[in-house]
């Protein structure tokens, strides 16, 4: 046993000794790299998202060009030196194992700036590293629009057509165009009127005078996808301010929008309302409400599908809820509805269909019940002045004041509907209309927020949902509108397109939403081929944005 045990041990240091006679391995790559692989730049104590500057990077030879841009910030008329560049931030991105020499930090670019490259097999390479101000080579038409027609172009950038969509003829008209900044157009739309009738061809050469490219605008009516809007063509057509833009100085007191083919009517309390053109957004006109203006009379309107403008008071315990209706903007009010309803109601209504025609009308209570009333028009007729009044599980809690119903089909009482209220689960809600339980729910919103608007189309055989949020407070932001594709159950999940928070509220621009008010609007454009949504939030701005269903 001894002496296999020895033999082992024998056995052993051959083997170790063996092992340790190979050569250690070369972890060098045979092959280098460029090393250094990126070169950018930045001006010290700037914020701006743009204010980062890439290289090109010469490895034959040697040389690192960092290009600027002829004006900075780039949209502005401020033209950028080489004596504004004595301090700039830089940074190398290198390949492993590779140091470069001097460390650097900062580079004075008025003056020649050398950096030593060592690769992974020690290898220097020396490079000059230098700043060049070049002009911009941006040559696109990114808006086109004829105002004065109300018309505005959908640009597809991939062929460089701008499709002008009418039925009528256009004619001669005056263009308001946004290009890259720098460049030029021949000819210039925005300074001699062109016959859009045919087809125009406009060169957009860039700041650098040489880069350049055709568009073509065409009159035309593309084909309509199969289904829905075409991704992507969310377009904010025109903001205005309540109090700035339309002069409605009285804060808290603008509760509703009614859109009608030609106009939106802007109700503020107490007032007589306001109608812009809702092409151009200039203000119209006046709707003369006669004996219907007052704080409480005036409360909040809205609009069916056949220019029928439909006003309401804000009901209590005392009072009853009243409708009156109004053909168009130059129509009178007329006496609706009255319901001695005994509790509060009146913040909202609204209404599926025409009371022309077929018709739902919704009015949520207001004092914390999880209850609405319902009114239905047929043929024209309204069938009852006593509403039915359902009791609907949305919520786990009643809402608070602000609530708004729409239905879905106005000749069907048991079709679905949706409800925006302020209230626990604090979601959107997709209900059913002969179980009056919900059938799926948005996401969560903060308790912060209230919902408190919503309206419900059908656009390219697609469905679409909207409600908003309202900040009441006078910090934080939100005041956002989601839009959702609820052609399934599952398009509550997410929205289509959202309104980024924190710019068209009350705190933003007239002051403290402190009626947490606001409304949206969906319609379709009689030719199918837009659907317009419009947003309003109290003390804020009224906003218009446009979707398209073309294949292009």
């Amino acid at each position: 046993m001894k002496n296999k045990f020895l033999l082992l041990i024998a056995i052993a240091f051959m083997f170790f000794g063996m092992n340790s006679c190979q050569k250690v391995a070369d972890l060098t790559p045979s092959v280098s790299r460029k090393g250094i692989n990126s070169f950018t730049a930045s001006f010290v104590n700037d914020e701006r998202p743009e204010n980062a500057f890439a290289s090109e990077v010469d490895s034959v030879n040697k040389i690192i060009t960092v290009v600027f841009p002829y004006n900075y910030p780039k949209d502005s008329d401020t033209v950028l030196t080489i004596s504004d560049l004595t301090k700039i931030r830089v940074v190398a991105n290198l390949d492993d194992n590779v140091t470069i020499s001097p460390a650097i930090l900062y580079m004075d670019f008025t003056k020649d700036n050398y950096i030593t490259v060592t690769d992974q097999a020690k290898n220097k390479k020396i490079y000059r590293v230098v700043a060049e101000i070049r002009k911009s080579s941006e040559c696109a038409i990114t808006n086109f629009e004829l105002t004065s027609l109300g018309l505005s172009g959908i640009i597809n950038e991939n062929s460089k057509t701008i499709f002008i969509t009418s039925i009528d003829p256009i004619g001669s008209a005056l263009a308001k165009v946004s290009v890259s900044h720098g460049a030029v157009m021949q000819p210039d739309p925005t300074k001699v009127a062109l016959n859009y009738n045919d087809d125009v061809e406009i060169t957009v050469t860039a700041q650098n005078g040489t880069t350049s490219s055709v568009y073509t605008v065409k009159r035309t009516i593309p084909p309509k996808r199969d289904f829905g809007m075409r991704s992507g063509s969310a377009k904010i057509l025109w903001v205005k301010k309540l109090n700035t833009d339309l002069g409605i100085s009285v804060l808290d007191k603008t509760t509703g929008i009614a859109v009608t083919k030609d106009y939106v009517v802007i109700n503020t309390r107490g007032q007589n309302s306001i109608y812009l053109d809702n092409k151009t957004c200039a203000i119209a006109g006046t709707v003369n409400l006669g004996a219907c203006v007052g704080d409480l009379i005036n409360f909040y309107n809205t609009c069916d599908d056949n220019d029928n403008i439909l006003l309401c008071n804000l009901a209590s315990s005392n009072t009853p809820f009243k409708i009156w209706k109004i053909k168009g903007v130059t129509g009178t009010p007329e006496a609706f509805i009255e319901w001695n309803c005994g509790v509060a109601m009146g913040y909202k209504f609204s209404i599926k269909g025409s009371i022309d025609g077929d018709a739902i009308i919704t009015a949520p209570y207001n004092n914390g019940d999880m209850k609405f009333a319902r009114w239905q028009v047929k043929n024209g007729i309204l069938q009852s002045q006593t509403p039915d009044i359902i009791t609907t599980a949305a919520t786990t809690a009643g809402w608070w004041r602000r609530c708004d119903i729409v239905y879905t089909d106005p000749t069907n009482l048991n079709s679905d509907y949706f409800v925006a209220g302020y209230a626990l689960p604090r979601k959107f809600a997709w209900m059913d209309g002969t179980t009056h339980t919900a059938k799926a729910y948005g996401p969560v919103i903060s308790s912060s927020w209230i919902l408190c608007a919503t309206d419900y189309v059908v656009f390219n055989k697609s469905h679409y949902a909207v409600h908003n949020t309202v900040n009441s407070f006078t910090y934080d932001m939100d005041d956002r509108i989601y839009l959702y594709d609820v052609s399934t159950l599952s398009g509550l999940n997410a929205n289509v397109w959202n309104a980024p928070k924190g710019i068209y509220g009350g705190k933003e621009n007239g002051g403290q939403n402190k009626d947490g008010g606001g409304d949206v609007a969906l319609k379709v454009s009689d030719d199918g081929y837009f659907m317009y949504l419009y947003f309003m939030f109290t003390n804020g701005c009224v906003v218009c944005v446009r979707f398209d269903c073309f294949d292009i």
